[in-house]
């Protein structure tokens, strides 16, 4: 993979709480905004945003299962600003809203 997206992708990974814009990115790189964009989709399939959007919800999924903190303090630490946004890409990506998600993971942690 070109190390230009590594970058990126490390860069995101490391601060997915951070209202990250195409054009900071692309300064970390020295690249254009588009050249950006055409170059992280042929690398990885999927676009920048697509993929900040990934890794924000994969972290709000590990939080809803391994703590306690309330659904709305989640969505603020991965970087969602909007609760209903978030529950919907939630929803859109795991089948069910994040309080549907907690309490089915906290039943079936109860009968292992």
């Amino acid at each position: 993979m070109d190390q230009r997206i590594q970058i990126v992708r490390s860069a995101i990974e490391q601060e997915c709480r951070r209202a990250w814009t195409i054009t900071a990115l692309a300064r970390l790189v020295n690249l254009s905004p588009s050249r950006l964009r055409h170059l992280f989709k042929t690398e990885t399939g999927i676009t920048p945003n697509q993929f900040l959007k990934e890794v924000r919800l994969a972290e709000a999924e590990q939080l809803l299962r391994t703590t306690f903190l309330r659904v709305k303090e989640i969505m603020n630490r991965v970087g969602f600003l909007d609760e209903s946004h978030f529950g919907h890409e939630f929803k859109k990506t795991y089948g069910m809203s994040p309080s549907q998600y907690r309490h089915a993971m906290q039943n079936h942690q109860a009968k292992k």
